[in-house]
C-alpha cells in the first residue's frame, strides 16, 4: 500500500472516531430531560434533577469542546509532519535505539498532557466545583500530576524500554516475550496495586472496630467467606462521590470502602454493597476478566508483530527509515477499530457480571438494602437516569440504575 493513501486511512480513523463518539454523545444528551420511570421515583425531588440535569450538560459541553480541541490538535500534527519531527529531534540527542524510543514518547506523552492539563484543571476546579463534588486541593492536584508523571517515567519508561529491547533482539517473536511480561505485570498489579499504588495517592486504614465492622464479618461468616483485610481509604480527599471495589485474590484479597461511601449509606445498604462485591468474587469474574485481558493482549501483540516492522507504517507518518516507535503509533491507530469492537465485547461480559454480583447479594442478602444503596449513590453523584440505550452498549460497564432495579425486584 502506498505510504500517502496510508496517511489518509490514519487520517480517517480518528476523525471517523471523533464524529462517531460526538453523534452518541449528541443522542444521549437528547435524553437528558427524560421523564424518570416510575421504578426509579424519588432518587431526585425536582430540584435535585434539575441540578442533575445542569450537571449532565456542562459536561457533555466540556466533552465536545476538549475532544473538538483535541482532534484538531491531533491533524494538524499529524499535516505537520509531527512525529518525522519529534523523532528528528529524539534521534539527534541519541543514537541508541532504546533511548531514542524512550525519548520520542516521552515528548509526546508530555506534550499531549501539558496540552490536556487546563481541561483537568477546568473540569475540577470549575465544574466539579460548581456542582459540589471537588474537595482536591490545588497542591493536591500538582502533588498528583507529578506523582502520576513519575509512574508514568518510572514504570511506563521500563516497560516501553523492556518492549524495544525484546524487539531489537528477536524482532518478529518480541511478541511473546511482551505478551510474558505484560502478563506478569498485569497479574502483579491486580495482587499489590492496593498495597503498592494506591499508598502514594491516598490514605488507607484498617476499619475501626465498631458496628459495621461487626456486621461485614457476621455477613462474610455466615457465607463462608475468609475477610481479613477491610480497609477504608479518604476518598474524600478529592471528591465527595462515593465507592467501594474489591481487589486481589487469594491471600492477597481485600475489599476498600471510601469514606464517602460510609458517610453517605447506611450500615445494612454498605453490607449490601459489599456482597455485591463479594459477589464478583464468589463468582471468579476477577479471575474471568484477567484470563480474558491477558488473552485479548496476546492476540494484540501478535498483530503487532506482523505488522510494526513494516517501512510504509513509518513512511505514512513521514519518517523515511523503518522504527518501531513509528510503527507503534501507526498500528495502535490502525488498531482502534478493533480495540473499539472488544471494547463493545468487554463492557457487555462486564455488564452480565454485575447482575450476577447482585443477584449474589440479594440471595445472600437482601435486594432492598441494595436497592436503596444504589439509588442513595446515584442521587449523590448526580447520575444519567435515562441515557439512551445505545450510549449504554457502547460505553457502560454496569446496567443503568432502572436495569439493575428492575432485575433485583425479579
Amino acid at each position: 500500500m502506498n505510504s500517502e493513501i496510508l496517511f489518509y486511512i490514519l487520517i480517517g480513523i480518528i476523525i471517523a472516531k471523533y464524529l462517531f463518539d460526538t453523534y452518541i454523545n449528541a443522542l444521549n444528551s437528547k435524553h437528558f430531560k427524560d421523564i424518570i420511570p416510575n421504578e426509579l421515583a424519588g432518587v431526585y425531588n425536582e430540584e435535585e434533577y434539575l441540578k442533575s440535569q445542569a450537571y449532565k450538560k456542562a459536561n457533555y459541553k466540556f466533552s465536545l469542546i476538549s475532544s473538538t480541541f483535541s482532534i484538531i490538535t491531533t491533524v494538524i500534527f499529524f499535516m505537520l509532519d509531527g512525529f518525522a519531527y519529534v523523532d528528528n529531534l529524539a534521534r539527534t540527542i541519541s543514537n541508541n535505539i532504546l533511548l531514542i524510543t524512550l525519548i520520542f514518547f516521552g515528548i509526546i506523552i508530555f506534550a499531549s498532557d501539558i496540552l490536556s492539563l487546563p481541561f483537568s484543571y477546568y473540569k475540577t476546579f470549575t465544574i466539579e466545583e460548581k456542582f459540589g463534588f471537588n474537595k482536591t486541593s490545588r497542591k493536591t492536584f500538582a502533588l498528583d500530576k507529578i506523582k502520576g508523571w513519575l509512574m508514568m517515567v518510572i514504570v511506563g519508561g521500563s516497560l516501553l524500554a523492556s518492549i524495544t529491547w525484546f524487539y531489537q533482539q528477536t524482532t518478529t517473536n518480541f511478541w511473546l516475550y511482551t505478551w510474558a511480561l505484560i502478563s506478569f505485570f498485569t497479574l502483579f498489579m491486580n495482587l499489590f496495586y492496593s498495597k503498592l499504588i494506591v499508598p502514594l495517592f491516598n490514605k488507607q486504614v484498617p476499619l475501626k472496630d465498631g458496628d459495621l465492622k461487626n456486621a461485614i464479618e457476621n455477613f462474610a461468616s455466615k457465607i463462608g467467606f475468609k475477610l481479613d483485610n477491610i480497609f477504608v481509604i479518604d476518598g474524600s480527599k478529592r471528591s465527595t462521590k462515593a465507592n467501594a471495589y474489591f481487589s486481589g485474590f487469594g491471600s492477597q484479597k481485600r475489599i476498600t470502602l471510601f469514606d464517602t461511601l460510609i458517610n453517605d449509606l447506611e450500615i445494612n445498604e454498605i453490607v449490601a454493597v459489599l456482597a455485591h462485591e463479594i459477589g464478583h468474587y464468589k463468582r471468579k469474574h476477577i479471575i474471568y476478566n484477567l484470563l480474558l485481558s491477558i488473552t485479548l493482549t496476546g492476540l494484540t501483540f501478535f498483530i503487532l508483530s506482523l505488522l510494526v516492522g513494516n517501512l510504509t507504517l513509518s513512511q505514512a507518518l513521514g519518517v523515511e527509515t523503518t522504527s518501531f516507535h513509528i510503527g507503534l503509533i501507526a498500528f495502535a491507530i490502525l488498531y482502534s477499530p478493533i480495540s473499539e469492537i472488544t471494547s463493545l465485547f468487554m463492557n457487555a461480559l462486564s455488564r452480565k457480571f454485575e447482575y450476577q454480583a447482585d443477584n449474589y447479594a440479594k440471595e445472600n442478602f437482601n435486594s432492598e438494602d441494595l436497592i436503596t444503596s444504589l439509588k442513595k449513590l446515584s442521587k449523590n453523584s448526580l447520575s444519567n437516569l435515562t441515557p439512551h440505550p445505545l450510549y449504554v452498549r457502547i460505553h457502560y460497564s454496569h446496567p443503568t440504575l432502572l436495569q439493575r432495579i428492575l432485575n433485583l425486584k425479579k
